[in-house]
C-alpha cells in the first residue's frame, strides 16, 4: 500500500466526502486527489525525478499536506522539516538529503535568504502562502492551477516515501527513511486502537514533521475521516477548533493536554465531542490524568510509545487508564507491545531478558525504518535486519507492560520534543568563555523535563546565563536551549575520566552536592 491509499479509496467510494478542513477551506476527497495529482505534475515540471527529495518547511496546512502527498504521488520523497529549527539546522537537513526543491509558507519566509545562501543545491523554491510570493520563489498555488494532473507514479510500496530528521548522539541530525509499506504496517499495528474508526472527525494539532502528526493525517485519511487542521498549537485556538468543527479525535503530547485542561478559559468551550485523545512523547502524570478525568470525563485515552525509526512499539490503551490501573501503577508504563511488532529488553549480548530484567529496548517489525539517509555506519549501529535498538533502557513486567527506566543516549524529552544533550553541549562549547560543559535533564512539572546545563568557564571569563542562552539561540532551536545554567568550578568525572552525568542528574533530583 501507499501513503495515497486512503486518498484513492475514498475519492472513488465517496468523492464528495470532506477530506481536509483548514482555515475556512473545505476540500473533498475528489478535489484533494485532483490537487495532489496537479502538485505532482508541477513538481515534475520543475525537474523532480523518481526518488528525488522535496523539503517542506511549513506550519500545518492543507497545502503542506498536498505538497507531501503530491511528492510521493510523483514517486519523490517528502522531507517535512522541523519548524522549530534554526536556519543552520534547516540548511543542514536540506543539504544532507540533497533536496533541489523547497516549499515554504509565509511563517518561514524569513529563513529564505539564509537557506538560499547556505543551500547551493536548491534550484526551486515554492511559496505555499497567499498573495505575492517573496523574491526568488514561485507561487505554488499559481503553478498548481496551470499544471496538468499526472497519473500516480508509485510502483513499489517498499521505496522510500518520507525522510524525517531526528536528533543524534553526535549532535548531528539523522534522516530516517520510511517506506510506504512501513506506514501501512504501522497502521495495521494500531487497528485494535479505537482511535481509528470510520465516521469520526479527526484533528491535526501536532506538527507534520512529527510522526504523530503525520500518522494523524494518513491513518484517518485511510478511514475516510475528515482531518481538521490547526496551523500551530495554542490552547485557546485548539479549543475553538475542537468546538467549532465538532472534533472527536486528537493526538497531542501531554504538555498540550495540560495546557488545555488547566487553561482559565477551559469551561467556556464545549468539548463534549472530544471522545478520543492519543498522546505520546512521555508518560502522563497521575495528577494530569486526574485532571483530564475531571475536565474531559467522556474522553478515552491512549498512549503510544515509539520512535521515528519504528512506530508504534507499545500502546497503553484506555482500559489501562482506569482508577484501578492508576492504583496499580500501570499508567507509569509505556503499555504493551502492539500486534505485529516484537519488543524486547535485551542484555549486552542482545539476548532477550525475562520479565523484570533491565536492558536496552529493541524491537522488530515491518514498520521499521529503511535506514538513515547516507549513514550506513550509523544504520548498522541502530538496525540489525528488522531489529531496531532504541537506546532506551527498561524492563517488562509479568503482564507484558514496558517500564522505561533510563535513556541510554542521555536524551531529554521536553514537552514531547526530543533533545540530545551533546547537541546542546556542542552549541555551548562554541562560546569563547566556556571551558567545559555538560547537559542533563531537569525534572519539570509542566514540561516533563527541561534542559539544564552545567558550565565551567575559562579563568577570568564572565559570561552569564542570559549571554550563553542568547549564544545558543543562534545555533539551535528554541526548545533545545538550556532553561537553567549552573556554573561550576569543575565537572564531576567517573573513574574512566568521563563526565559523570548520573551524578549531575542526582544533584538536580535531590539537591545533594555533586561529587566526582
Amino acid at each position: 500500500m501507499y501513503l495515497t491509499y486512503g486518498l484513492n479509496k475514498w475519492s472513488r467510494l465517496a468523492p464528495d466526502r470532506t477530506a481536509l478542513v483548514c482555515e475556512g477551506r473545505i476540500t473533498s476527497f475528489r478535489a484533494l486527489q485532483d490537487r495532489v495529482a496537479r502538485v505532482a505534475g508541477m513538481l515534475r515540471d520543475k525537474g523532480l525525478a523518481e526518488g528525488d527529495r522535496v523539503a517542506i518547511l511549513s506550519l500545518n496546512s492543507d497545502r503542506a499536506v498536498e505538497l507531501m502527498l503530491g511528492t510521493v504521488w510523483a514517486a519523490g520523497v517528502a522531507n517535512n522539516l522541523n519548524i522549530r529549527w534554526a536556519a543552520p539546522e534547516l540548511a543542514y537537513a536540506v543539504n544532507d538529503c540533497g533536496a533541489r526543491i523547497l516549499a515554504l509558507d509565509a511563517a518561514f519566509a524569513k529563513h529564505l535568504p539564509a537557506l538560499t545562501a547556505q543551500c547551493p543545491g536548491l534550484e526551486h523554491v515554492l511559496y505555499l502562502g497567499d498573495g505575492e510570493p517573496p523574491e526568488g520563489t514561485d507561487s505554488a498555488e499559481h503553478l498548481l492551477q496551470q499544471s496538468r494532473p499526472i497519473p500516480e507514479a508509485n510502483t513499489d510500496p517498499h521505496r522510500a516515501a518520507v525522510i524525517n530528521y531526528t536528533g543524534g548522539t553526535t549532535g548531528r541530525s539523522k534522516g530516517v527513511m520510511m517506506s510506504h509499506a512501513a506506514f501501512t504496517h504501522a497502521a495495521a499495528a494500531l487497528q485494535g486502537d479505537r482511535f481509528f474508526l470510520e465516521g469520526q472527525c479527526a484533528s491535526l494539532v501536532t506538527p507534520l514533521f512529527h510522526v504523530t502528526g503525520l500518522s494523524a493525517v494518513l491513518m484517518n485519511m485511510a478511514y475516510g475521516n475528515p482531518v481538521v487542521v490547526l496551523p500551530a498549537f495554542e490552547p485557546v485556538a485548539a479549543m475553538r477548533l475542537f468546538e467549532a468543527e465538532r472534533v472527536t479525535h486528537a493526538v497531542m503530547v501531554p504538555t498540550m493536554i495540560q495546557m488545555l485542561v488547566e487553561h482559565p478559559d477551559f469551561d467556556r468551550y464545549h468539548l463534549g465531542r472530544l471522545k478520543y485523545i492519543r498522546y505520546g512523547g512521555s508518560p502522563i502524570s497521575e495528577a494530569l490524568l486526574a485532571r483530564i478525568m475531571e475536565k474531559l470525563p467522556q474522553a478515552q485515552l491512549c498512549q503510544v510509545y515509539g520512535q521515528t525509526e519504528i512506530m508504534p512499539l507499545t500502546v497503553l490503551r484506555d482500559e489501562d487508564h482506569s482508577p484501578e490501573a492508576v492504583r496499580r501503577g500501570v499508567t507509569r508504563s509505556a503499555g504493551r507491545a502492539t500486534p505485529y511488532v516484537e519488543v524486547f529488553a535485551m542484555d549486552e549480548d542482545d539476548r532477550p531478558l525475562p520479565p523484570g530484567g533491565v536492558g536496552e529496548i529493541a524491537a522488530r517489525g515491518l514498520n521499521a525504518m529503511m535506514g538513515y539517509w547516507n549513514e550506513p555506519a550509523l544504520t548498522a549501529e541502530t538496525q540489525d535486519g528488522w531489529t531496531i535498538h532504541t537506546g532506551d533502557v527498561g524492563y517488562f513486567d509479568a503482564d507484558g507492560y514496558l517500564y522505561l527506566v533510563d535513556r541510554k543516549k542521555d536524551m531529554i524529552v521536553t514537552g514531547g520534543e526530543n533533545v540530545y544533550s551533546t547537541e546542546v553541549e556542542n552549541a555551548l562549547a562554541q562560546h569563547a568563555d566556556v571551558l567545559a560543559c555538560a547537559v542533563v535533564a531537569r525534572p519539570d512539572e509542566r514540561w516533563g523535563e527541561t534542559v539544564h546545563a552545567c558550565v565551567v568557564l575559562r579563568e577570568g571569563a564572565a559570561a552569564g546565563e542570559a549571554e550563553l542562552q542568547a549564544h545558543c539561540r543562534e545555533l539551535i532551536a528554541n526548545y533545545k536551549l538550556p532553561r537553567s545554567i549552573e556554573f561550576m568550578d569543575e565537572l564531576p568525572l567517573t573513574g574512566a575520566g568521563k563526565v559523570n552525568k548520573a551524578s549531575l542528574r542526582e544533584r538536580l533530583s535531590t539537591g545533594a552536592p555533586t561529587t566526582a
